[in-house]
Formats: structure tokens, sequence, C-alpha cells
């Protein structure tokens, strides 16, 4: 090789697998293999012997394959026939990088993450040389992995990108902006070469630029999951990441198979963190299983750093006693408005809901289905086993307004008005509405106390002095006694989103 960076590649190869008891260790074996296949006019690449396989594996060119394997089967014809050699085959559609590595472990293991395990290798431990053969469908993928670990080149990352509504949009969009950056400061190649929507999907091998949403109107291919994999396994794609940026309950169920054929996972969709306890552990058991990584810091607080920490408290030995606060930014902006002006309560819904902070149904948000599902993910990630069901709603919603259809409810919200009007008017002088989730009780047992309803707290606390749409998290623990941690800001928004999203695909990245 010219440098030490440089791999060598070779393609077109096959193995030739020679598999016996006992016999492979006598001595003569090699010459006797050299001899014959040179007499036949064979060029050997490789031997290497397999002691657990009791096998010997040769290299040679595939054109050769069948020659080869006809020419051993004479030559070993008396062994064959006493059962020495048990059979001698060939595996063709090989491929053989060579390269110089201090720490082919290093190589191994990133090989390994991506699905890729050499058929042969070969080292020279003394001088950092290392031959390994793959199959030619994961050959260019292989070289690429090589190359980034063994020279200054950007590791290339590549994203799908599912769901491309307002989160969606805006998260591409900052990838796009930021990917130049990126690839300078952390050496990191961010290609975005999936974008579905729930009916097709949009691929681009070299990655989309910032015409993605002219190539996702022309998209053939439906949105599925098995066409991602086909994709991704043709172009043998290393570094893969799924980015789930919707909120259906259907998608949610392919994670295990993306996880098993080489994904890690981002998510901002909570769905599959509140499946009952049983699916939720089997997941967790699937990545483990096989070396992937799921990420959903934006599943409760969009982008503020509040999952991360409770793992960390928790991960530590910290005895966290209960998390109280508001966690919809939906909510914290009608009860914040709602509190502190002389609007009625459906003028401060249709406010919110025309600024984009609700949902298109606003009962999706005054439901409070969607506080339960954060203050649930919390629980679980303190290894509490509670199911939705155990969690108590406040359902801001009168029943007679719930099952009718979103333009009714609409026309009707004044219905609301009087309610909300006694409420506020009732509280303690100098109190504040929030709508709260706290999770409390003996939280070293199997379940905790869920709790999801409105308050009223003094204008003066952490709660009170809520603003806009921000969200607040109070962490209790035993070393901080009555003082808890506080995490607060901004708790909705695309932007903010997105941008939780960007910072787990870019911690995914980093640690491939």
């Amino acid at each position: 090789m010219k440098n030490a960076n440089e791999i060598k590649f070779l393609k077109n190869r096959s193995i030739i697998k020679f598999e016996g008891e006992d016999f492979l260790g006598e001595i003569g074996i090699d010459g006797r293999i050299f001899k014959a296949l040179t007499l036949a006019r064979i060029s050997v690449g490789v031997i290497s012997q397999q002691a657990i396989e009791n096998g010997l594996s040769i290299l040679v060119q595939e054109a050769d394959s069948e020659k080869a394997v006809n020419c051993l089967i004479d030559e070993f014809e008396a062994e064959r026939k006493s059962g020495k050699v048990s059979q001698i085959y060939s595996i063709n559609n090989v491929s053989v990088l060579g390269f110089v590595t201090e720490d082919f472990n290093k190589v191994l293991a990133e090989l390994a993450r991506n699905n890729v395990f050499p058929l042969l290798l070969n080292q020279v431990a003394s001088e950092g040389r290392v031959n390994i053969v793959v199959t030619s469908s994961q050959d260019e993928k292989a070289k690429n992995i090589i190359e980034s670990e063994i020279s200054k080149k950007p590791k290339t990352v590549h994203l799908a990108i599912i769901g491309h509504g307002n989160v969606g949009k805006t998260l591409i969009d900052q990838v796009l902006r930021s990917s130049e950056e990126i690839r300078r400061r952390k050496k990191i190649d961010l290609k975005v070469v999936a974008v579905a929507n729930s009916r097709k999907i949009a691929f681009n091998k070299k990655g989309f630029d910032s015409n993605w949403n002219d190539e996702v109107l022309v998209a053939e291919s439906p949105s599925d999951v098995q066409e991602l994999i086909k994709f991704s396994k043709e172009n043998q794609l290393e570094n893969l990441i799924v980015v789930d940026n919707t909120a259906s309950k259907d998608f949610v169920h392919n994670y295990h198979t993306l996880a098993e054929n080489g994904f890690d996972l981002v998510s901002s969709n909570k769905i599959f963190n509140t499946l009952p306890i049983e699916e939720y552990r089997k997941l967790r058991y699937t990545l483990n299983k096989n070396n992937r990584r799921y990420l959903y810091e934006t599943n409760v607080g969009a982008g503020l750093p509040l999952i991360d920490t409770i793992k960390l408290l928790h991960l530590s030995g910290e005895n966290i006693t209960r998390i109280k606060g508001v966690f919809s930014g939906t909510l914290s902006y009608v009860f914040n408005n709602f509190s502190l002006r002389n609007d009625k309560f459906s003028t401060v819904i249709n406010e919110a809901l025309e600024k984009g902070y609700t949902e298109p149904d606003p009962r999706e948000d005054l439901s409070g289905n969607d506080v339960a599902r954060k203050l649930l993910i919390l629980a679980r990630e303190l290894d509490l086993i509670n199911e939705f069901d155990d969690i108590n709603i406040q359902n801001l919603v009168p029943e007679s307004l719930s099952s009718i259809s979103k333009p009714e409810f609409l026309s009707r919200l004044e219905e609301l008005d009087e309610e909300y009007q006694k409420i506020k008017e009732n509280q303690e002088l100098d109190h504040v509405l929030r709508y709260v989730g706290d999770l409390h009780g003996d939280l070293q047992k199997d379940k905790g106390e869920l709790d999801v309803k409105l308050i009223s707290v003094p204008v003066t606390s952490a709660l009170g002095q809520l603003k806009g749409s921000d969200s607040i998290f109070e962490i209790y623990t035993e070393s901080y006694g009555e003082h808890p941690i506080v995490i607060m800001g901004a708790g909705a928004g695309a932007q903010v989103t997105a941008r939780g999203v960007f910072g787990d695909i870019l911690r995914v990245s980093e640690t491939k």
C-alpha cells in the first residue's frame, strides 16, 4: 500500500472452505493445497485456519472458484473417503479489504455496530496490517466505515426522516443549514437520504438538498418500512438513524424491526414509551441485543434537558421522591393568559389555536392525555411499572362536548366560559391556575401515584411565575429535600422541538 491510510480493495473473490476433523493440523496440508492450485493455474490470496470450526479458508478469484473446489476435491479424495475431510465448498461474491490500523478492535466494533461481520480475517499484529473478507453486498459500506476510522475522513450518518409536518420540516431545514458547520467541527457528515409521510417515501442516496419537498411530491415508493430497509441494504448505507416526527400509533410498531436491521432511533413521538410495560421492555431488550440506541428527549419538555437529567440522577443512585410541573406548553399558554387577563376562556383557547400552540382539535390538549403520557414516560425512567390506566386525569372538556365533531366543538367553545370563570373567581387572593402533572407517592415501590389536574397556586411560586408557553418541572430528591431542582423553558413550538430532536441525532452520531 502507498500509505498507511490507503485501503486495498479487491472485489470478485471467493472463499474456498475446507472442513475436517484433526486432519487439518497435519504437517504439509498447506503445501499440498498450494501445489494443487498452482498446477491448476489458480492464484491463492489468503490461507486462514479456524481451529474452532476445524476449518481452513482459501481466497481465490471468483472466476476460479468452481475449478478450485473440484481441484481440491480430487487432491484430497482419499481423505474425503476416510472422513478426515468432511466437505470442500465455495462462498462466492465476497470482497477483500486490506488496511493498516493501530486499533483493529475499534474498527471491528464499528463494523459490528453496522451489522458487518467479516467472513474471514487475517491479521499481522506486529505491523498493524489487517485483511478482512466481507460479502460483496456490504463491501462499500465496510470500506466507508474503515476509512472513517483510520483516516480523518468525516463519518457519514444517514438519516431517514419520518413525518415532515411542522417539526419534521423544521428539522430537515435545520440539518441542511447546519450540515457544513457540523462536518467541519464534529467530523460528521449528516445526509438526509429518506423522507416519508403516511402515504409515500422519497429516497436520495447522495442526500436531499433544499428542494427535498419537490422530490417527496413526485416519489412513487409506498411509505413502508420494508422499502426503507431494502433501500439501505441495496445502497450499503452505514450509520443509519430513523427519526420519528409523527404522532402515529402505527409507526411505532416498526421500532423493533428497524433496530433489528441496523437503525438507531430518535423520536419526538410519545406513543411508544406509553405502550404497555411488556412492549416497552421488549424494545429495550431488542435495542440491547442489537447494540442500538433510542433517544427521545423531546417526548417531555420539547428541547429542555429533562429526561437526561432524570436519567443521570436515577442512575447515580439519587432517590427521586417527586416530579411535578406544567408539562404542556399549550395549556401553559392557556392558563398563564386566562389567569391574568379579563378575557373569556374560549377567547384564550381560540387565540392559542390561531397561534398554532394547540393541536388542530384543541380537545387533544384539553383532555389531559398528552400531559398524562409525558408523566408516564418520566415514571418509567424511574423503573416504575405504571400503565396509562393508572393515571388520574382531569379532562377539561365536559362530556357533552367530548364526542361531537371538531367544527361543532369549536362553534360551542363558549359553553366552557361560565365554568372556568367560576373556578378562576373562587381562588384565594393572588393565586393563578395551572394544569399540572404530579408523580408522587413511594417511588421506591413498583408503582407511583400519577395525577393530572387543574390546581391553584400562589402567584409568587415557581409554578405561578410561569410565562407564555413555557413549561416547568420540579424534581424533588432526598438530597435536595424541600428545595427541588427546577428546569424551566420553552415547552412548545416546532423550532424548539426540532432543535431537541437534532440534539438527539448528534448524540447518537457521536457515539457511532
